[in-house]
């Protein structure tokens, strides 16, 4: 199954990159692909075999990544904000035939052979002119089982895993998510999030699936330069970026003539939500994960109140009686990697235990109301931290929160607030009262700690709670 090839016969001419430099049609990345396959081939990235990119977005890791998807290869982006002393063990445990990405980036990284990305780029085209590709070699193009990537999950508990997708898996992503949200000829998504996170390698699929074009601004520029500079019709936001979109006013009048922001990640506030639909933001709420090849369930329009939106088409979706949600369907990956190959990760049923709780209105909607693993017991009674954060979150003034237990020790944990607040929040007093009334005095956090910066995970958005639950260790 050429995805490419397909993409070029249905749409042609039509733009399907943009950067500020160049446009490529489809019928052009169909070309370009189609000789950088070719010389991916040659030096060894074969049907099966594991290639590993350590590179920042550009056009040329778009190239690359639709030329692996040609040859067969299982192309494994990694996060190349991680230091090496993270990143070599996640290459020695893929063995990849080769590692592709610029030396500064590769140079600490040893035992693999490394690549140039645009020595690639460069041999390619010289092969091309030299010898055109009239037709591709079809015998590594990947069948619709075939697995073709290797994404690592962003884990909150910081050790992220290694996700083997299918073709069929990103297709039938690509199909669900374009029903819902249109991506087609004429329509221009930024890539705004990282080629290496399942929701910056989805927009590729996308892509090709619905003829929207994608726009890879340059290394240097931010998500506020970009939105500016080109005309994007729909953007993938993490809530963290959301935020400075919203206290950036060159960015507002761009961003209300924009047909989708979808948002996804982690848990937004509501504040920044209704801040984000009084400016007229066409904001789309999901739930995804890596396994699931990106979005579960979206909003059907923008909406102005936090819910996950419902089911996409090819994905299926079960509350256990312990409320965790369960997933399954053509979209769930086909495992997570390990030295044997892939170990399913589904129960007898073929059900997916997401790790998150959630429930479902009798419409549909699907609302996430935590995770299991961040539930705490205190005094017997079961604590979960995002109940809280909700609460407080309502509360005027602030902006991000986040709750962890601290030993306690009549009550075993209790629980202990973070909060990041704007100028209009109420004293720590006000906001522990105002907690407990909605929350009662046993939820009531035991202390509130105001911040201004927060502690992510490495190359992430994501909060690291696990860091923060270390803090308050600490301090007691």
């Amino acid at each position: 199954m050429d995805l490419v090839t397909s993409a070029a016969a249905a749409f042609g001419d039509t733009p399907a990159i943009l950067s500020p430099d160049r446009t490529l049609s489809f019928t052009d990345i169909d070309e370009q692909t189609a000789a950088l396959a070719e010389t991916l081939k040659a030096e060894g990235c074969d049907r099966g075999q594991v290639t590993a990119l350590v590179m920042p977005n550009s056009t040329e890791m778009v190239l690359l990544l639709l030329a692996l998807l040609r040859t067969g290869s299982i192309a494994a982006p990694l996060n190349y904000r991680f230091p090496p002393v993270r990143l070599q063990p996640m290459l020695d445990r893929l063995s990849p035939v080769t590692v592709i990405g610029p030396r500064r980036l590769t140079a600490p990284l040893s035992g693999h052979r490394k690549t140039d990305p645009h020595r690639l780029v460069d041999n390619s085209r010289v092969h091309a002119n030299r010898h055109p590709v009239h037709r591709m070699d079809e015998t590594g193009i990947p069948g619709i089982s075939s697995p073709v990537t290797i994404i690592h999950t962003s884990s909150s508990s910081g050790s992220p895993k290694a996700a083997l997708h299918s073709l069929g898996n990103h297709y039938h992503s690509a199909l669900g998510s374009n029903s819902n949200i249109a991506f087609t000829p004429g329509d221009c998504w930024l890539l705004s999030l990282p080629l290496f996170h399942i929701g910056g390698y989805a927009i590729l699929i996308r892509s090709l699936a619905g003829g929207g074009a994608i726009a890879v601004p340059p290394e240097e520029w931010t998500i506020n330069d970009a939105i500016k500079a080109l005309r994007v019709t729909h953007l993938s936001l993490v809530p963290t970026q959301l935020y400075r979109l919203v206290g950036d006013c060159s960015c507002h009048d761009a961003l209300k003539q924009a047909k989708s922001i979808l948002l996804g990640g982690s848990a937004i506030e509501p504040a920044l939500l209704r801040q984000a639909a009084q400016l007229g933001f066409p904001v789309y709420l999901s739930y995804g994960s890596t396994e699931m090849s990106s979005q579960i369930t979206t909003t059907t329009a923008p909406t102005t109140t936090v819910t996950a939106g419902r089911i996409l088409p090819d994905r299926e979706l079960s509350i256990a009686e312990n409320g965790e949600i369960l997933v399954k369907g053509p979209c769930l990956f086909q495992g997570y990697l390990s030295e044997s190959g892939p170990v399913p990760a589904t129960d007898e049923h073929g059900w997916f235990h997401t790790g998150d709780t959630g429930s479902l209105s009798p419409d549909g909607e699907l609302l996430v109301t935590g995770r299991t693993d961040n539930m705490f017991i205190s005094g017997g009674e079961n604590i979960h931290p995002e109940e809280i954060e909700r609460t407080l979150c309502h509360i005027d003034g602030i902006v991000r929160c986040l709750v962890v237990p601290v030993p306690d020790t009549e009550y075993g944990q209790r629980p202990a607030a973070f909060i990041e607040t704007g100028p209009q929040a109420p004293d720590d007093q006000s906001i522990l009262e105002l907690a407990r009334r909605k929350l009662g005095r046993f939820k009531t956090p035991v202390s509130l700690t105001r911040i201004s910066s927060w502690h992510l995970l490495p190359g992430t958005e994501k909060i690291d709670r696990g860091w923060y639950r270390r803090e308050v260790r600490k301090e007691k």
